[in-house]
């Protein structure tokens, strides 16, 4: 592999100066300038979609994990029992029924992603009931692409197999890390071996797509045992390899003050942790797809950014938009329709109860304004293409968004051509510093975002 695809050595003041907290985009506007919104503006932001008559994503989550495990950022319920989850399953299959009301059709589905929590904590009868309910509900597509989220030492080959024969052909099964030390602090315990049986076990039953999860900067990472454990994932030859870094935010997931905090890395010994990541994934012949994604040559994510067809939203980056937007269902599920992010509420009794009532279970949202639209569109460019052209008529409009531009350019994180703005190989790695000089609330929002290192 080609010296050049390695990452470039980043002084250490640089690298502190560079260091801020920023957003990571997944939304724009972000989450925290969300606000309440009644079922009745979803319902209006559903039925413009609805009558467009394209089809859409489905995200469903499924929000149980048998254990809480410290690390997690996302939104999880604890239980050990799976029929727990019977009256959830329930319960979504009647949002789905008031989602396609809205809609006005039983609308059709490009792509569905089942994530968590842990989906697999549904048993065989429990998932087959829930992708009755949604195939009662919307025309899932043919050829649509299905997509689950797994913990392998969880999930079960029955499972597996069953999920196969329902039509779903890309797996994610987190990993964050194989060393015992780490797993140990993080309390998440898994063998390499429960992972490669599940690789196995997948690809035998038809997935045709395995990504992996990885973490860096939890406790206890060495560079001698993070070495060790991007090599035995290499051997494992997945398609995908998601590289995130560890966002410490107790103020929002409170279960991380549980955390060892006096052996994580930070600063210069975290990005060390990134670029060992980086360098061992692209010597590896994995492509670095923006910034926290790798994926072999053949991949649709490369061919797709060859192609500038990018996109990244909640699940990540994918190979395009996936049609006119994202319908969310469960518990804290968000969707996107018609210029409008849509988040249900966060408890199962609220969202039962909304449910009961013949409710959208809806808590808060945001609709975006024409201006929203290209910050967004153009904040997308940079995260996914690295790389975004304003007309000449906007360069004055986003005078002092070119000058933090600019400013950027001198630190080498991107080179501005008039309009045209490329991120540097540097600039890869802090693409959120470039990418935040287009975001008109980031001044105004109050809380902690985490760090771009």
């Amino acid at each position: 592999m080609a010296q050049s695809e390695r990452l470039p050595i980043i002084d250490p003041v640089t690298l502190a100066r560079l260091d801020i907290a920023a957003p990571r985009y997944t939304s724009y506007p972000t989450v925290p300038e969300w606000r309440p919104m009644a079922s009745a503006t979803a319902e209006a932001a559903l039925a413009r979609a609805g009558a467009r008559g394209e089809p859409l994503s489905l995200y469903v989550h499924i929000p149980f994990c048998k254990e809480m495990c410290t690390y997690c950022g996302c939104h999880v319920i604890v239980a050990r029992d799976a029929r727990k989850a019977d009256p959830y399953v329930r319960l979504v299959g009647r949002e789905a029924v008031l989602v396609a009301a809205a809609l006005g059709r039983r609308t059709p589905v490009s792509r569905l992603h089942l994530g968590g929590g842990t989906p697999t904590f549904l048993d065989e009868q429990q998932l087959d009931e829930l992708m009755a309910s949604l195939s009662a509900a919307f025309e899932i597509l043919p050829d649509a692409e299905l997509a689950i989220e797994v913990d392998p030492a969880v999930t079960r080959a029955s499972q597996l197999r069953l999920l196969a024969g329902l039509g779903f052909r890309r797996i994610s099964m987190g990993v964050q890390d194989l060393d015992p030390a780490v797993q140990e602090a993080v309390r998440r315990i898994q063998t390499e071996e429960e992972t490669r049986a599940a690789i196995a076990t997948a690809r035998a039953a038809g997935f045709r797509s395995v990504n992996l999860d990885l973490i860096y900067g939890l406790p206890r990472q060495t560079p001698v045992s993070w070495r060790r454990t991007l090599a035995r994932i290499v051997d494992l030859r997945p398609d995908r390899v998601s590289l995130f870094s560890f966002a410490y935010v107790p103020t929002v997931k409170p279960h991380q003050r549980r955390l060892p905090m006096a052996e994580i890395s930070t600063g210069a010994a975290k990005h060390e942790l990134f670029r060992i990541g980086h360098d061992a994934l692209v010597d590896a012949g994995y492509r670095a797809i923006g910034m926290d994604h790798f994926a072999l040559p053949g991949d649709e994510l490369a061919v797709a950014m060859d192609e500038g067809r990018l996109w990244r939203d909640f699940q990540g980056y994918s190979s395009g938009r996936g049609g006119a937007g994202t319908i969310g269902l469960g518990v804290s599920a968000i969707g996107d329709v018609a210029g409008t992010y849509l988040q249900n509420v966060k408890t199962l009794p609220r969202y039962a109860d909304a449910l009961g009532a013949g409710a959208l279970p809806i808590e808060r949202g945001f609709e975006r304004t024409p201006d929203d639209e290209r910050r967004r569109a153009l904040i997308g460019e940079l995260m996914c293409n690295l790389r975004a052209t304003l007309a000449p008529e906007e360069i004055a409009r986003y005078g002092d968004e070119l000058e933090r531009v600019r400013a950027h350019e001198r630190d080498g994180l991107c080179i501005l051509d008039g309009g045209d703005i490329r991120v540097t190989p540097l600039g890869r790695v802090f693409v959120r510093n470039v990418a935040s000089a287009f975001d008109a609330y980031l001044t105004r929002t109050t809380r902690a975002y985490s760090r771009t290192v």
